[in-house]
């Protein structure tokens, strides 16, 4: 996983840790989201596929699961956050 020092700096200030960003770029949906970027998030979807992949762990991970990342189109992370609003159209 490639990940920007502005990243770096904004998952460490917003208590995201890498493994979720991992999470996040292996099982999560993509939305574009301007010239050459797309935001990833984990809908109910990529939920489902996080807990089949995790397994008991999963119930651990579930209240965690509200985050996203700004990726460029070669998957580097740019910029990592909480989600404080539905994304539309899902």
């Amino acid at each position: 996983m490639q990940i920007s020092k502005h990243a770096q700096k904004r998952s460490k200030q917003r208590a995201i840790p890498p493994m979720l960003l991992d999470l996040l770029l292996q099982f999560g949906s993509c939305e574009r989201a301007g010239a050459g970027v797309s935001k990833m998030f984990f809908d109910k979807l990529s939920r489902r596929r996080v807990k089949a992949y995790a397994g008991p762990l999963a119930s651990l991970l579930n209240d965690h699961l509200d985050v996203y990342a700004v990726v460029s189109d070669d998957l580097k992370v740019i910029t990592a956050g909480h989600r404080t609003q539905r994304i539309a159209g899902h």
